[in-house]
């Protein structure tokens, strides 16, 4: 029968946690007091009233700061969360063409398309053929480039102009 496996703690190693017989040790000032045994900087955390936190465990020896842990880790979460508010989750938007399409109609496909680039986005061009127009794909290649050119200031071709079955697709990503 083994033991069972002591569950990892998640967040530095705190206090009588740090298991090591010299440290890195700063103190909650922000000097570096240089390389201390781990007792004596238990003592000083005490007599602060603060915690000793492991900020760089890997080092040689461990970075040790004297500090309030539960401070700490409020700005810690804080941090993290404020990363995850500036995190843009980037769409792929479709715009869906026809071989004849209209020059007016064309133009609100455009507008639409510089919008999603604003808004960070890739855009997927989808030109779809039906009935005859499959003998016409250079009219539909001809638009694609023509797309190509007038996005090219502000987006670039992420994936070129190819057939799937009877749609001919091309991806546009914002520069």
């Amino acid at each position: 029968m083994k033991a069972p496996i002591a569950p990892q703690k998640d967040g530095p190693r705190i206090n009588h946690e740090i298991r090591v017989r010299e440290i890195q040790l700063i103190d909650a000032e922000g000097q570096n007091r240089g390389i201390v045994p781990i007792l004596e900087a238990q003592h000083l955390a005490d007599e602060a009233s603060l915690d000793l936190v492991e900020i760089v465990p890997n080092a040689n020896p461990p970075v040790c700061k004297i500090l309030d842990y539960g401070k700490f880790r409020f700005l810690e979460q804080k941090k993290a969360a404020e990363a995850r508010k500036k995190q843009k989750i980037v769409e792929i938007k479709e715009i869906k063409l026809r071989p004849g399409i209209d020059e007016h109609d064309y133009d609100t496909k455009m507008k639409a398309v510089k919008r999603f680039f604003e808004e960070g986005d890739k855009v997927k061009v989808t030109l779809r053929f039906r009935g005859r127009e499959m003998a016409h794909q250079d009219l539909g290649f001809r638009l694609l480039e023509r797309v190509k050119s007038e996005t090219g200031a502000f987006a670039k071709v992420e994936a070129e102009p190819s057939m799937e079955g009877r749609q001919m697709i091309m991806v546009l990503a914002p520069r």
